[in-house]
């Protein structure tokens, strides 16, 4: 990648990152003098420059998804520590805490599962010659601390605003309830979604074959329709806390779409697949009949 474009990737990641953190944190606690949202923006991106330094030195990709799985969860945990060390167990911010574990148990999952399968393949393709090159490996990690940040921005506005609701109503309750759903359908469907994939490929049967079955005859890339639906979840959970610029933080979900099915996710494995199986006439049926994210009941035929 020229120069120039990595260095300005970077550059403009880390300006985007800090727009929507200023904005967003306008009502956010105090952290050390600031708003604590700005430290959540901080972080996000200095645990990616720390691991990425140990990934150039030593040429390794192996540990880029597990970062971002790092970083969720220990910026989960500090903020969960910090509200219990402000305001103690008897005045608990019920969104740091639900949001918190559910992100925790989401990244814990997902983190373990990439790393694994890194792990037995030996390498990630898409590294190969980007780790050779700082400024693109480096643009890379700056990307995925944005990605962080950003996915997490709704469930962060409300871990860390000053707008607690001290007398909870049914709509609040209601709209808390409607995310939580949300969040458990599409973090199962994540799973089943993943799982499934795995045991095909384990079979040396379907080696050098497309999968098809199970949720997978549902659509095309459904692990991805269930993490887009549980971050939706979340910025449900988040929306009553909300006011003012931190409304900005309902990008969260609209983010992971447009990331998943415009840039990194969807368009990447569809040309890989047409790549693979253009010419199979099952897979020219296949993505016929199958919708390329949201579930649709595969016909019986």
């Amino acid at each position: 990648m020229p120069l120039k474009i990595s260095i300005l990737g970077s550059v403009i990641s880390i300006m985007l990152g800090f727009l929507v953190a200023f904005i967003v944190g306008q009502n956010s606690v105090d952290f050390l003098g600031f708003p604590l949202l700005i430290f959540c923006f901080l972080y996000s991106y200095i645990v990616h420059w720390i691991f990425f330094t140990h990934a150039y030195i030593f040429q390794t990709e192996h540990y880029f998804d597990a970062t971002g799985s790092f970083t969720y969860i220990s910026l989960s945990i500090i903020l969960i520590l910090n509200s219990v060390f402000n305001s103690g167990f008897g005045d608990l911010n019920p969104y740091t805490y639900l949001i918190g574990i559910m992100v925790i148990l989401w990244s814990l999952r997902l983190g373990m599962f990439l790393f694994k399968r890194v792990k037995d393949v030996g390498q990630d393709v898409r590294f190969i010659e980007m780790k050779k090159d700082f400024f693109w490996f480096f643009m890379t990690w700056t990307l995925s601390g944005l990605w962080v940040f950003l996915t997490y921005v709704a469930g962060l506005s409300a871990m860390t605003s000053i707008n607690l609701i001290e007398d909870m109503n049914s709509y609040h309750f209601s709209l808390m309830f409607i995310g939580f759903l949300l969040w458990v359908f599409g973090f199962v469907i994540e799973i089943l979604a993943d799982n499934q994939k795995k045991i095909f490929r384990k079979n040396p049967l379907n080696k050098g074959k497309f999968i098809s079955s199970g949720l997978w005859a549902w659509s095309r890339h459904p692990n991805y329709f269930g993490e887009i639906i549980l971050w939706l979840g979340i910025a449900i959970i988040a929306l009553p806390s909300m006011k003012g610029g931190e409304f900005l933080g309902l990008i969260s979900p609209l983010f992971v779409y447009v990331l998943l099915t415009k840039i990194s996710g969807i368009p990447m494995l569809e040309k890989s697949s047409d790549n693979k199986w253009g010419l199979d006439d099952d897979y020219i049926k296949y993505k016929k009949t199958t919708p390329i994210l949201f579930l649709k009941k595969p016909n019986s035929n």
